[in-house]
């Protein structure tokens, strides 16, 4: 019985060598991408936050899972809106991480789960006429029906380690179309796909290099 109690904390105590949890948070810098959009899309500042686990594979080469809730979307204008779209995600990434040094480059697919989808600005209600101006509405509503609940995306990322402290940078471009708000002839239907820039900050309990 001591010798399995023994063995037990043994592998207990090498993984937690080879593994170790963390917490991140950062900016997002998110736009809807695609074609067949009647409207210019502009990036949008959101963020993210989430946690990780950094499992050691050999040497340098660790894998790396992440749980991260992050606010994605974008700006949309045109000559008869002007309004943000709002995308609340939970997202998946599994990356391969390589580190020398302090430096490490990290990259892999991410998955993504739609929790929530909303638009919020102005549009127009009246056209102008010679004899007035064009007449503006405030629109909040949500728009979850219009939006796919998954989103697959692939990452890849750099940054540098100083003893527990993570300091990073990302791109996830997603690779299908998210819009599942179709028209009634199915033809010419926006296809969008998420764009996303991020910096962020991390905290790695424990640390090996």
């Amino acid at each position: 019985m001591k010798r399995s109690l023994s063995f037990l904390f043994a592998l207990l105590l090498a993984g937690s060598v080879q593994a170790q949890f963390g917490i991140k948070a950062g900016l997002n810098m998110a736009v809807l991408d695609g074609s067949n959009i009647n409207a210019d899309t502009k990036y949008k500042t959101q963020y993210h936050a989430g946690a990780f686990y950094e499992y050691k594979i050999a040497g340098p080469l660790s894998l790396q899972p992440e749980l991260l809730y992050s606010v994605q979307g974008t700006e949309r204008k045109s000559d008869v809106e002007d309004y943000d779209t709002k995308l609340q995600y939970l997202n998946l990434p599994i990356l391969v991480k390589l580190t020398a040094g302090p430096v490490f480059v990290e990259a892999g697919p991410q998955f993504g789960l739609l929790m929530t989808a909303k638009e919020a600005g102005t549009l127009l209600l009246t056209p102008p006429t010679p004899t007035s101006p064009a007449q503006y509405g405030k629109v909040s509503k949500q728009v979850d029906d219009q939006y796919k609940k998954g989103d697959f995306s692939l990452c890849a990322g750099l940054g540098v380690k100083v003893s527990s402290l993570l300091i990073g940078a990302r791109f996830n471009a997603g690779l299908n179309d998210i819009n599942d708000a179709k028209s009634v002839a199915g033809v010419n239907d926006p296809k969008l796909k998420n764009r996303v820039f991020q910096a962020y900050l991390g905290y790695q309990i424990g640390g090996h290099n």
